[in-house]
């Protein structure tokens, strides 16, 4: 596949049939991935195909391989032009997404507690494959009020304060949602895990903010140097994989209907306004809210380690997903136009002045949360004005290598040991957990950041770095 550069950080796939639209990659040279290991790149070709798309199938700096869409890709489909919704470019974890929180406790004041605190938050974080889970739900009645109200049913139920809403992405619930599109065995994959971190790349980390960038936007936030941070990255647990799964079986079946031919099936899709469209939407929208009552759950569980060993409290800054489909109003044509846009691995990053910020950051934009590899840094962005991708920018570092590579070059213990010589303290479930996420299986994540801010998609706020990981 030829890629044409058109600026430091802006390549183009060409449009060639049967594509609508061009691709845009948003990277540096050296991020681009290895197109004999990893074909993401005809992933955005493919992805350029999908009936009603607008302006470019889009790929953030951390794009690498996934299902039907790549990880790091943005898409979205004009609604009135018959624009389509595909599971695949959502995902399977349905709303993963990040949760920052911070405790008036400094690097200083830290060092005296943090075995303390690593060792309470082992048994208070449940994690890994199996079952177990903060919150214990009763049945199918309060799952669904779980699937209707996200994090302002937790938030009710004492599960955190009103605040925390203000500062979550939607509120905390996200509107129209379906639970009669749930199946029975999502029902089931779901029914215990509210309130757990799963496995693979998530994680709950204690950090530092070790620099500060843009210190009025960053007071904003609430964040200063030297601070100590609660980053929480979870999802949907088996709850959204049963979605995402029941749904493109659905769509698989009823493209033909519709006239719908794709170059994968992965890229199962059907019109937005079909019965079809709306179903997958409904249960989609369920399960988000699924994971922010999850990572509430979470918080409230990090909440009370904190207080109880450290005798401080967690203030929420922001929760953010990067999974998702969202109806939203853009500029298209000169006129605005109600399109689906997709984000896999992909952030949304509102700018400044944006109507959807609670008020308090409406002056200097949306917290962007992006967590890096196990043992390196993260960031903190912000939206800015022009975003040329439908206001969305990056979400992680962006694997390189696939996770039995990973573990076939490294030992967990050997990761742990590594880690903990840079002064992480770690607590895994796993020794096969910390092997698959060794640092050096992801992009560097201060290079992907880089990129994006190159590309004009966020602005640089803050840097954190760990100093102890809870893993799966």
């Amino acid at each position: 596949m030829e890629l044409v550069q058109e600026s430091p950080y802006r390549f183009r796939i060409d449009r060639e049939a049967p594509m609508r639209v061009p691709g845009v990659v948003f990277a540096a040279p050296e991020l681009l991935p290895d197109v004999g290991a990893d074909r993401s790149l005809d992933q955005v070709a493919n992805v350029a195909t999908l009936p009603g798309i607008v302006e470019a199938s889009y790929a953030m700096p951390d794009v690498h391989w996934g299902y039907g869409f790549p990880i790091g890709g943005v898409a979205a489909t004009d609604i009135a032009a018959g624009g389509v919704v595909s599971p695949g470019g959502v995902g399977f974890d349905i709303s993963c997404g990040v949760r920052l929180l911070t405790a008036e406790l400094d690097r200083a004041e830290l060092a005296r507690v943090l075995d303390a605190l690593m060792d309470g938050l082992d048994p208070a974080v449940p994690r890994g494959m199996g079952r177990g889970a903060v919150w214990q739900l009763a049945d199918r009645a309060e799952l669904d009020a779980v699937l209707r109200g996200g994090s302002r049913y937790a938030v009710e139920r004492g599960h955190g304060v009103p605040r925390d809403l203000a500062r979550c992405e939607d509120g905390g619930v996200v509107a129209d949602v379906d639970p009669a599109q749930v199946s029975d065995r999502a029902v089931q994959r779901g029914q215990g895990q509210v309130g757990s971190l799963g496995s693979g790349n998530h994680f709950l980390e204690v950090q530092v903010v070790e620099e500060v960038y843009d210190e009025p936007v960053a007071a904003a936030f609430g964040l200063r140097l030297g601070q100590v941070c609660v980053m929480i990255h979870s999802g949907s647990r088996g709850l959204g994989h049963q979605i995402c799964t029941d749904h493109v079986r659905i769509m698989e079946r009823v493209m033909p209907r519709y006239d719908i031919e794709v170059p994968d099936r992965q890229l199962a899709c059907a019109p937005v306004e079909s019965p079809e469209g709306r179903a997958y939407l409904g249960a989609m929208a369920a399960a988000a809210n699924y994971a922010r009552a999850n990572r509430q759950l979470l918080a409230e569980s990090a909440r009370r380690v904190f207080a109880g060993v450290a005798g401080t409290g967690l203030d929420l800054v922001y929760d953010v997903s990067h999974n998702l489909a969202k109806i939203e109003e853009h500029e298209q044509d000169g006129g605005a136009r109600q399109l689906c846009v997709h984000r896999k691995g992909a952030t949304r990053a509102l700018p400044p002045g944006h109507p959807d910020l609670p008020d308090d950051l409406r002056d200097v934009g949306q917290p962007v949360l992006i967590p890096g590899s196990m043992g390196t840094s993260s960031y903190v962005l912000t939206g800015v004005a022009g975003n040329p991708a439908f206001a969305s920018t990056c979400h992680g570092a962006g694997r390189v290598r696939s996770r039995g590579e990973a573990t076939r070059a490294s030992r967990g213990q050997d990761v742990r040991r590594v880690l903990e010589g840079r002064g992480v303290a770690v607590r895994g479930a796993s020794w096969k957990g910390l092997a698959e996420e060794m640092p050096d299986a992801y992009k560097d994540v201060t290079a992907v950041v880089e990129a994006s801010r190159g590309a004009g998609l966020c602005r640089l706020v803050a840097q954190l770095t760990p100093l102890g990981v809870v893993k799966g």
